[in-house]
């Protein structure tokens, strides 16, 4: 028997998780799934061609499931603190505690943990997402926060972030993020084409794509990176929280500058050294058009001098009657 959504009556609401969530696992496991796969193919080849195989399947794949895990993590922005605050309201006892902040694409998730957990006869370990993605409310969100009794510190936060704060930064974020996940979405369209150019051996537009891969990213963390212009206002216990980029935006911008490097590669080799490209990716150097020159009985145009070679002498129809 389940209430509304999957969630049991009779059990606490499940908590969002903020380092790995359910949909960053199953993406992980299914690309490397598909890395198993490939990889027990390979088995059967021999030599440079396994190693070059699975370096080109491993890079691939690792372009690809961090393009799809990004936009779903929560730690693009994120800043720590360790501090004395008061715990509810109407109580003047304070706790020792560590405030986080984790800031995505979607919304923000706000964590408290007390040091020591224990304190005040509660265990205080909270985590609280709140989501300014399409369809959802945020207003309405912290208005339920504050119906629930959340904690001082993690309502606090959360008000800076409401529509109606006189921060201002809530639109700031909202649109950076919608146009930061619209962008990896693209960038993930182009890998994607860029491996079936690749695999068709068109070398010139599939590295086009590599570059188009890492130049959406690249728009990504751009768009991600105007939320640093807004200045945020100031979180400030007994001493300031302060937010900085967190893993998912260095992670993103490492595989946007390695997609491309990949692509400049191959498009100055394709136009360069196209035999030296054909031999990177074990094929054969040379141009069979140039190697295997068709005879010219193949084709219907030949030379009159050819004509004149081919013609029989009259003196030799003499000699043969």
């Amino acid at each position: 028997m389940t209430f509304y959504d999957g969630i049991f009556p009779f059990y606490p609401v499940p908590r969002t998780p903020v380092g790995f969530n359910t949909i960053q696992i199953v993406i992980i496991i299914i690309f490397l799934v598909f890395l198993l796969a490939f990889f027990i193919v390979l088995i059967g080849n021999r030599g440079i061609e396994k190693l070059h195989w699975f370096v080109r399947l491993s890079l691939s794949l690792f372009i690809g499931v961090v393009i799809v895990a990004v936009n779903f993590t929560n730690d693009w922005e994120r800043g720590f603190a360790k501090v004395n605050t008061t715990y509810k309201s109407f109580s003047n006892k304070n706790i020792d505690a560590e405030v986080g902040i984790h800031v995505g694409f979607a919304g923000i998730n706000i964590t408290l943990r007390g040091l020591p957990e224990t304190q005040l006869n509660e265990t205080i370990n909270y985590n609280e997402e709140f989501l300014w993605k399409f369809g959802l409310d945020y207003e309405d969100q912290y208005r339920k926060g504050l119906e629930r009794g959340l904690p001082n510190p993690i309502l606090y936060i959360a008000e800076k972030f409401t529509p109606s704060s006189p921060c201002g930064v809530y639109s700031q974020y909202k649109v950076s993020g919608h146009y930061a996940s619209a962008t990896m979405w693209v960038a993930l369209c182009a890998w994607m084409l860029s491996n079936i150019l690749l695999w068709l051996m068109v070398f010139l537009y599939g590295g086009y794509l590599i570059l188009v891969t890492g130049s959406f990213m690249i728009f990504s963390l751009i768009s991600f990176g105007t939320t640093r212009q807004a200045p945020l206002c100031a979180i400030q216990f007994n001493v300031a929280l302060d937010c900085a980029l967190g893993p998912s935006f260095w992670l993103t911008l490492v595989t946007a500058l390695l997609c491309l490097i990949i692509g400049v590669a191959i498009v100055v080799m394709s136009i360069f050294a196209p035999t030296t490209l054909r031999r990177v990716f074990l094929l054969n150097g040379s141009d069979n058009e140039d190697e295997n020159p068709k005879p010219d009985f193949y084709n219907g145009t030949c030379s009159n001098d050819d004509k004149a070679a081919q013609s029989v002498q009259p003196e030799t129809l003499e000699h043969a009657v």
